[in-house]
């Protein structure tokens, strides 16, 4: 596989690399690529290092063991300790996240944007002021509605329910252009409809001078004092190579080194790996708040079944969203997961286990989200890495419960003749006097199933020093030269999708950056 010019990974070096440049930042998802795009675009001098791999459109596949050994990491199944655990995962590729998410593409909630503002010490973050940034990415991204022809079966059903029960329902916004509807979102999109990070901000930063190392594990941020001065890592392989081919011997052991050394360092590794990064390199928040107050919108599913054929793999990923309630704090939306993902989360095995799967091309997966009301932390553990720590409260948990229990409510409006126990321990539901059941039911936290995409908040901005971990725009308190350019940046949760935040907030902060970039020496 030919690489695009001004990337290098590990296949590509044969020893040691040493480089130098204005600005180094650290991750290629939505915050880092955006970072680097804009400031190359001003003249800035600027290298990319992702611990992911290279992996252009060409090599997605549709087979989920494949996409969780390449784009994932951790094959997209880390958990958080704590009652209950959840599931959680994070890109680990160039392009980062944006590569294998949904591409919902939301802007922040005005109330949300109002509360940083009034209440969180965050600067020119009004409704206003961030008006033309999110302009900006929905043009870069070309942000629309899907078009009709290709939503799919499991969207229309949802719709249908929501519709019979008088319910808000709208059309999800995605950052693609003429998507075909193959529903492999999570897997990397195999027609590059979807335009995520390795398609546009990427390409972008690229073809105004940057460079990119992948395959490359930063150890450590470099520092003299309170100063970053750049960042030292390691080369390594992962287990599968170029074409398919896997090498028995797990050939993911550290290769050559790499150290580049600049003035700027830019941490974007997402709200679980940034804080972890900043704490093993020694840099320390004079608020406490380093790798705390996470929120990540926890998920509950529950599993439809019709007597029609739904094939919910035919349409695109999430074509609607149901806002009824989302000023409770509760967004339920449908979304088709392979038919490993399925068995692996219902309680039946064995032969009853394929009695259920039978029936997988009438089934529609949905659920809802949460907008967490508490929060949880990130802490690096020696020997053991980042590890993130959370426990859902008895609010949180009840609100879970009731948005099951109205996703379901909605599914039997929609025509479905069973749904498969949402809740360990607790019957499948026939019928919605069940769901009455349900939601009058003592449902214990052992019993949730939980996942998430949406890891927020360990690096918090705020002016008050007190409060936050970087400034309004990114910049860690208390050092010179340290920034932080990601989710980890949000102050609190904000009940929808994250990724086009990110890339607002992050554009924003790349313009402040080079309005002072004689501070900076950029």
């Amino acid at each position: 596989m030919s690489l695009p010019a001004g990337i290098v990974n590990a296949y590509t070096v044969s020893g040691d690399v040493r480089v130098a440049c204005d600005v180094v930042v650290v991750g290629s998802g939505a915050g880092g690529a955006t970072m680097a795009a804009k400031l190359a675009g001003a003249g800035v001098d600027v290298v990319m290092v992702e611990e992911g791999g290279y992996h252009p459109t060409e090599s997605f596949q549709s087979s989920m063991g494949h996409a969780l050994r390449t784009l994932y990491r951790d094959g997209g199944a880390a958990t958080t300790i704590g009652s209950p655990p959840i599931l959680f995962s994070e890109g680990r590729c160039v392009g980062g996240s944006t590569v294998v998410n949904g591409g919902m593409s939301f802007r922040t909630p005005e109330r949300v944007l109002d509360q940083w503002a009034r209440h969180e010490s965050v600067a020119a973050i009004t409704p206003e002021a961030m008006a033309p940034y999110f302009e900006e990415v929905e043009r870069r991204l070309h942000v629309t509605h899907q078009d009709p022809e290709t939503i799919g079966r499991d969207a229309a059903l949802l719709k249908a329910g929501a519709d019979a029960k008088g319910w808000q329902i709208i059309p999800n916004l995605r950052n693609q252009i003429h998507c075909a509807g193959s529903n492999n979102c999570t897997l990397g999109c195999p027609t590059g409809a979807k335009r995520s990070m390795l398609l546009t901000n990427v390409p972008r930063a690229l073809a105004s001078g940057a460079r990119l190392f992948a395959d490359c594990r930063v150890g450590r941020i470099t520092r003299r004092g309170r100063t970053a001065t750049g960042v030292e890592g390691r080369f390594c392989r992962p287990d599968d190579r170029p074409g398919g081919r896997r090498d028995s011997r797990r050939d993911d052991r550290p290769g050559p080194r790499i150290s580049v050394a600049a003035p700027v360092v830019i941490v974007a590794c997402g709200a679980v790996q940034s804080p972890a990064l900043l704490m093993r390199s020694g840099f320390r928040s004079s608020s406490g708040q380093l790798g705390r107050h996470m929120t990540l919108h926890p998920n509950a599913k529950l599993v439809a079944v019709f007597d029609e054929q739904v094939r919910g793999w035919h349409g695109v990923h999430q074509a609607y969203q149901v806002r009824e309630f989302i000023d409770d704090g509760i967004l339920i939306t449908a979304v088709n997961l392979p038919p490993s993902l399925v068995a692996m989360g219902v309680a039946e095995h064995g032969r009853a286990l394929g009695e259920v799967m039978r029936d997988y091309d009438r089934m529609v997966v949905a659920g809802c989200l949460i907008e967490d009301s508490v929060t949880g932390s990130v802490r690096n553990l020696p020997g053991l890495g980042a590890q993130v720590f959370y426990d859902i409260s008895d609010a949180d948990m009840a609100r879970i419960v009731r948005g099951i229990s109205l996703t379901a409510e909605l599914m039997f409006a929609a025509g479905a003749r069973r749904i498969l126990s949402p809740f360990a321990g607790v019957p499948d539901l026939r019928g919605p006097d069940d769901v009455s059941a349900l939601s009058a039911s003592k449902i214990s936290k052992r019993s949730l199933e939980l996942f998430t995409v949406h890891l927020m908040g360990t690096a918090r901005m705020s002016d008050d020093q007190s409060r936050g971990v970087v400034s309004s725009f990114g910049e860690f308190h208390g050092a010179r030269g340290l920034f932080v350019a990601d989710a980890s940046l949000f102050p609190g949760p904000i009940g929808v999708n994250p990724m086009e935040t990110i890339l607002a907030l992050v554009s924003r902060n790349a313009d402040w950056m080079l309005d002072h970039r004689s501070r900076f020496g950029i």
